[in-house]
């Protein structure tokens, strides 16, 4: 069948994947914008609220190869509803906790596993299977851009919020705005059961290859396991920035404003980012694009260092990580859709997304014991340098070639 003949049937699934990632990612990056609020509101230190954010970034990752695995087999529609109504609850119910084991509940696993089911892996895999293989890096760039859209809108606003309102009434909208999701997976609700015999599938994973098989290949492949390293490191980047970047810019005495433009800033420049990287990935190794981007961020980081800690400041350093801020899941879901094939990609790229996120629970957690500890984040800046060229030289010796097309015999 002709690829462009797919067209008016796979974009109105890609809209609803966008609007859905807008939404859940747009709730989860603002949460950064609630840690000092809950401090002066519980008593709490730092590093007690950034161990909830931490362990929610766990979760966030964990879920999503159970959750992969759950839309592979069953379609993504279920898994859908239920984390948009996980997302409501955890959102409604984290102002009614001051006790940190109440919001390790809230922020940390019900927040966390809502978002998470509604994100990256399930959405992406939902989509691949209904995509031509020469479109999914650019698809991957639109949905992307929809998780970059909410961070750009949802920061300032939920800053207005809590200014005007309190931080409380900010959360509850931000539960009532997670109903959205809800109807946006009836698009979604089932999987391409033909995309197990197309030419593109039946190339990398043959018809009647098991979930386990599929697995075990994946596990014994180097380059798949150079992409976790890379996307390990990638999550402490953006896990330490989203929980204290808010608190580096308190403590140079600027105002929450800066805070919310900044991440405002984020979103808004990874719109650009993600869809530049989307289209570049149709024409360049995506490999070298990953290398690319995190050596840039070691640079970036660099310079922030050497600069004066004014407003200006933090709003081009923002706009410099915007660029490559979430614009490294497209190529590395493209690689593992290289790799493997769309048959299970929810799964495979759910297991780098859970590397992603233990990387993002040090991130998180570790940022605030060094703060606590030494009254800035100096020493997390420098780790991010070191772990930002770890990143770019894991990425180079990938192989951006299908493995073999049987699975292993015992």
């Amino acid at each position: 069948m002709n690829p462009s003949s797919h067209s008016p049937r796979y974009w109105p699934l890609v809209l609803a994947a966008t609007a859905t990632l807008m939404v859940t990612m747009g709730i989860r990056q603002s949460m950064g914008l609630f840690v000092n609020p809950i401090v002066s509101a519980t008593g709490l230190g730092i590093a007690q609220i950034s161990f909830s954010l931490a362990i929610g970034q766990f979760v966030w990752g964990a879920v999503q190869p159970l959750f992969g695995a759950v839309a592979d087999q069953k379609g993504p529609g279920r898994v859908l509803v239920a984390g948009g109504l996980l997302l409501v609850v955890g959102t409604a119910l984290v102002p009614f906790f001051d006790s940190q084991w109440g919001l390790l509940v809230t922020l940390g696993v019900l927040t966390a596993a809502g978002a998470g089911a509604g994100s990256f892996s399930v959405l992406i895999g939902a989509t691949a299977q209904h995509v031509p293989a020469e479109r999914r890096s650019m698809v991957g760039g639109v949905i992307n851009a929809g998780g970059s859209l909410g961070q750009f809108l949802f920061a300032p606003f939920v800053q207005a919020l809590i200014s005007a309102f309190g931080w409380a009434a900010a959360m509850w909208t931000l539960a009532v705005t997670a109903l959205s999701t809800l109807p946006l997976a009836w698009p979604l609700r089932r999987r391409d059961s033909s995309a197990g015999t197309t030419a593109a599938a039946t190339a990398v994973a043959p018809t009647g290859m098991t979930l386990r098989e599929q697995l075990g290949i994946a596990l014994r492949d180097r380059s798949y396991w150079c992409l976790h390293i890379g996307f390990f490191t990638c999550g402490v980047h953006i896990a330490f920035l989203v929980t204290h970047l808010p608190n580096e810019i308190a403590l140079c005495g600027l105002s929450p404003q800066v805070s919310a433009i900044s991440l405002g800033l984020i979103g808004l420049f990874n719109i650009g980012g993600s869809l530049g990287i989307g289209w570049l990935g149709q024409r360049y190794r995506m490999k070298h694009l990953l290398a690319l981007m995190y050596a840039s961020r070691a640079a970036l980081i660099a310079v922030y260092l050497a600069s004066p800690p004014t407003p200006l400041t933090f709003f081009l350093f923002a706009a410099g990580l915007g660029l490559t801020w979430l614009a490294t899941v497209p190529p590395t879901a493209g690689l593992v859709g290289k790799l493997f094939g769309p048959r299970y990609l929810g799964t495979l790229f759910g297991l780098t997304l859970l590397s992603h996120q233990v990387g993002g629970f040090l991130g998180a957690w570790v940022g605030g014991l060094v703060v606590e500890r030494f009254g800035g984040y100096s020493w997390m800046w420098y780790a991010d340098i070191a772990l930002a060229l770890l990143a770019a030289a894991a990425n180079l010796p990938i192989r951006e070639s299908r493995v073999v097309l049987r699975p292993a015999t015992a």
